[in-house]
């Protein structure tokens, strides 16, 4: 071949839907695996740190609010969704701001930054021998958990307004991929406890070491993968005429959306997230008081959720948006939903209980690509990473205020109670969707 054929460099790329899927599975792999370790985090630093210091604080605070609402027994669930409540407020706080720096700064740059200081977290969490330490990594992964706001920006950078909300079909099945797979590690790492060697124990090695140690290596991955994968999507151009980022009050950060398509668009997706967490931090302790499920047959039937929604998300919702608008997607969705959170309630047999969780599956499979897709629409191109940083901000709030407020429900007034009020939110829910109007596109 003639040497004056050949082009001086290859252009990059452009950036595709695969890796940014790939990008956020990794990602939601190593946030999830600690999910089934609340209970037994709680027996180790107390046996580590007794009742002093930052634990014993805690623990009497949890203790009180438990002893209060009369549910004594439930104060090892409490500390696991105590634990959970820092790292969503901080989410909650920081998703606006990263969203926002990558709308200035370059998605890419953004979430090599985040990923980094995700993995520092778990690296802190892997040698945490106090539970200072342990609290100490909770905080750096929740300040720094950005990428899921920034990588979903990315999607709506990528792709053509017909098709926004299909691709964010594939990004709800990236989410629930993750979230099956992330509780199945953490459920088996702490059966590889590295702590039994007095010379790693000195160094702060615990009984959860594989599981940090896990999600440490899955960072490192997602860096490496992005590093050579991820290529910008926002031109200087774009990069110029966004705002410049700052750190704010997250509510004013809400109440600062002047489009009032995006202030009701968002409403929508909190009202039915607080319905959506209240089932999830709920659902199992259901299927144990009914149904006397194990914890492996309660991993059985999360995992079940999470496969209906993963073919919802990714591939129903995409044949559907292919001949019906969004607004349709998303009231047909909170129906749906409504219907399979009465089942749940009620449920008295096996069958009726999977095909409730079947039916919430499809139903908020429908929600999510439909809300994330719709506010995308009606945001302008330069403000994607803030717009949609304040959409999964009211998603870490759902998840700081819901498990607690649900498990007080749970036990003083009745499992029942819980799914009921989840069906009258997102009947609420349809009631605001059908106020929205129709995207251009």
């Amino acid at each position: 071949m003639n040497s004056a054929t050949v082009p001086p460099s290859s252009p990059k790329r452009p950036l595709s839907l695969g890796v940014i899927f790939l990008t956020l599975y990794i990602d939601l792999i190593g946030f999830s695996i600690i999910f089934p370790l609340g209970p037994d985090l709680l027996k180790h630093y107390l046996a580590v740190d007794g009742n002093s210091g930052a634990l014993g604080w805690l623990l009497a605070h949890i203790a009180a609010l438990a002893q209060s609402a009369g549910i004594e027994n439930y104060a090892p669930v409490l500390f696991g969704g105590v634990l959970s409540s820092i790292f969503s407020i901080l989410q909650f706080v920081f998703a606006p701001f990263w969203g926002a720096l990558s709308d200035r700064r370059g998605r890419r740059g953004v979430l090599l930054l985040t990923v980094a200081g995700t993995a520092l977290g778990y690296l802190v969490w892997a040698v945490s021998g106090s539970f200072w330490l342990f609290l100490l990594s909770r905080v750096v992964t929740g300040g720094f958990g950005g990428n899921l706001s920034v990588a979903t920006a990315a999607v709506a950078d990528v792709t053509t307004r017909e098709e926004r909300s299909k691709a964010m079909g594939l990004v709800g099945a990236a989410f629930g991929l993750g979230l099956v797979t992330g509780p199945m590690l953490g459920a088996f790492a702490p059966q590889l406890n590295i702590a039994i060697h007095p010379t790693l124990a000195r160094f702060g090695f615990n009984p959860f070491s594989i599981a940090a140690l896990m999600a440490f290596a899955l960072s490192l991955i997602n860096l490496a993968w992005i590093w050579q994968r991820f290529t910008e999507t926002l031109t200087p151009a774009m990069r110029a005429e966004a705002r410049e980022p700052r750190l704010r009050n997250p509510i004013a950060a809400i109440f600062g959306l002047t489009s009032p398509s995006l202030r009701r668009a968002n409403l929508v997706a909190f009202i039915f997230s607080v319905a959506f967490v209240a089932m999830e931090s709920s659902l199992t302790f259901l299927a144990t008081k009914r149904f006397n499920y194990t914890e492996r047959e309660n991993g059985l039937l999360l995992g079940f959720l999470g496969l209906c929604a993963i073919v919802t998300q990714g591939y129903i919702v995409r044949k559907l948006l292919k001949t019906m608008e969004e607004i349709r997607v998303l009231t047909l969705g909170l129906a749906f939903s409504a219907v399979g959170l009465l089942a749940i309630g009620y449920a008295d047999r096996l069958g009726v209980l999977l095909a409730g969780i079947a039916c919430l599956a499809l139903g908020s499979g429908l929600v999510n690509p439909a809300t994330s897709g719709l506010i995308s629409l009606y945001a302008d191109a330069r403000e994607q990473g803030r717009v949609l940083g304040i959409f999964r901000s009211l998603g870490s709030l759902s998840r700081a205020i819901t498990p607690m407020l649900a498990g007080v429900m749970f036990w003083r007034l009745g499992a029942t109670s819980v799914f009921v009020g989840g069906a009258v939110m997102s009947l609420l829910a349809l009631a605001v969707s059908t106020t929205l109007p129709k995207p251009m596109k």
